[in-house]
């Protein structure tokens, strides 16, 4: 039942955000009664506090471990960060809208915890690892080992936050995440010139 709410309680709270996510709500989606909830979390910020520990966490390091030793190329590492997240969105489909909500927007209530828990242990460490290439002289000219961060994330977990909209702008059926993956590593590793051509920047 514990893990059941914490399901319940994680598409409320990338729906409707934290702050507005009604414990009561909660309670009757998971089908118990709020006295229970309450037995199992006692409030709302230990309710959140339990889903950073028991769901987020859990799902984001083993790909901070993955991407501290795996290998050899920058493309490697994108391949590897752009499957590893494709596999965190798998496990936990709620993670894209509750990151834009709670994380990106101005007052978010899981910024504070991003970016002393998240950001160190997954982002710096795979930045650590584009700075490594480009001093090696494996990243193209232009390329900011610290952008290429941000690239990726913007590759990966704000199309999925945006499902929705594509899917009614392109007439897609469902949003492919392997899909998804493919393509930008498609980008990544032959841009958008045709074969043989470069692109001025």
């Amino acid at each position: 039942m514990r893990g059941r709410l914490l399901d319940v309680a994680a598409v409320q709270f990338a729906g409707a955000g934290i702050a507005a996510a009604s414990l009561r709500t909660i309670a009757q989606q998971a089908g118990v009664t709020p006295a229970m909830l309450h037995y199992y979390f006692g409030n709302k910020d230990a309710l959140v506090r339990a889903l950073l520990a028991e769901r987020l966490m859990p799902a984001v390091l083993p790909l901070r471990e993955a991407l501290a030793t795996v290998g050899e190329t920058p493309l490697e590492l994108a391949q590897a960060f752009a499957h590893g997240m494709a596999t965190v969105v798998a496990k936990l489909p709620w993670l894209p809208a509750l990151w834009v909500r709670e994380v990106l927007c101005e007052g978010g209530a899981l910024r504070e915890f991003v970016s002393r828990e998240v950001v160190p242990n997954l982002l710096q460490v795979l930045a650590r690892r584009f700075g490594a290439a480009h001093e090696a002289g494996q990243l193209a000219s232009g390329i900011d080992p610290r952008l290429m961060v941000v690239s990726l994330v913007g590759l990966t977990l704000f199309p999925a936050a945006g499902a929705p909209i594509w899917q009614k702008a392109f007439g897609m059926p469902g949003f492919d995440m392997p899909a998804l993956v493919s393509h930008t590593l498609a980008l990544l590793a032959h841009g958008l010139g045709a074969p043989g051509k470069e692109i001025s920047p």
